[in-house]
């Protein structure tokens, strides 16, 4: 009898287990699991988020990105980076192939219907980089001259409509192509957040080649995307935010990446004040 009882205890106990362990599972997404943590950002946005070609990740917003990470408790070995480029963040966040994406994402209702935003963290605006040595000073000087956008985006198209309708636009399929554009002269000015642009100015390669001019076309308020329902996680975000703002940390990681393009930041945004 006494062997019976221990058999139908140990039973129970493995049951037990395995139901626990199913649920641990269950709960765990690909973007968090056994302590390592999966973070969406940019690569090929110098300043914000870039990989650089020693397989390093600097700028903005990975700077911001490890800030939060940290504050949910992971390490910085605990940390991977995983590309998510525009067209594939919604879907990352949906499948769990992240745990939260912070890359220039502009909160829009478009987006926020798909998924949550923690933040914002980061008020750009759509702006113009000339050469520095430019007559380019302000956006009707554009009229008659060559303006460079990337394919798909309608931040040239903005500029036509509200200021220079007579611009001549040039579409490349990389930023960085505008940018040696720019360089050479093929192109008069390039458009698009300014964050984006000083981070292309401020790079060692390009110091004192261009200026951003300040003309603030749009608000483009930049949170940080999970996963659609998990307000735990946007919560912690956000109180992370506040404490990085609060510490001195996010100011001082703007000035490192994005000061030597002389950019004039925006002060850090409350937490759920999104500038139309």
């Amino acid at each position: 009898m006494f062997t019976m009882k221990l058999r139908k205890v140990t039973v129970a106990a493995a049951t037990v287990l395995a139901l626990t362990g199913t649920a641990t599972a269950c709960s765990n997404d690909k973007g968090s699991d056994e302590g390592k943590i999966t973070v969406g950002i940019k690569y090929d946005q110098p300043g914000m988020g870039q990989k650089t070609p020693g397989g390093d990740y600097a700028g903005f917003d990975v700077d911001v990105a490890t800030y939060i990470a940290e504050q949910l408790g992971y390490k910085k070995g605990d940390i991977t980076f995983k590309e998510t480029k525009t067209p594939d963040r919604e879907n990352a966040l949906k499948n769990g192939d992240v745990k939260f994406i912070v890359g220039t994402y502009s909160i829009t209702p478009e987006r926020d219907a798909q998924v949550d935003f923690a933040g914002p963290y980061f008020l750009a605006h759509q702006d113009l980089l000339v050469r520095s040595d430019s007559d380019v000073n302000k956006g009707t000087d554009l009229n008659g001259k060559t303006l460079c956008s990337v394919s798909g985006s309608t931040s040239a198209q903005n500029v036509q409509k509200k200021i220079a309708p007579k611009a001549q636009l040039r579409e490349y399929n990389t930023y960085s192509e505008c940018v040696s554009g720019l360089s050479s002269g093929a192109v008069d000015a390039m458009t698009t957040d300014d964050s984006i642009l000083a981070g292309y100015a401020a790079q060692k390669q390009n110091k004192g080649k261009f200026k951003l001019l300040g003309l603030k076309l749009s608000n483009e308020n930049y949170g940080v995307g999970v996963k659609s329902g998990d307000k735990a996680t946007k919560d912690k975000i956000n109180k992370a935010i506040e404490k990085m703002v609060s510490s001195g940390a996010w100011e001082k990681a703007v000035k490192a990446n994005l000061g030597p393009a002389d950019y004039d930041n925006e002060p850090a945004p409350k937490i759920g004040e999104i500038k139309k």
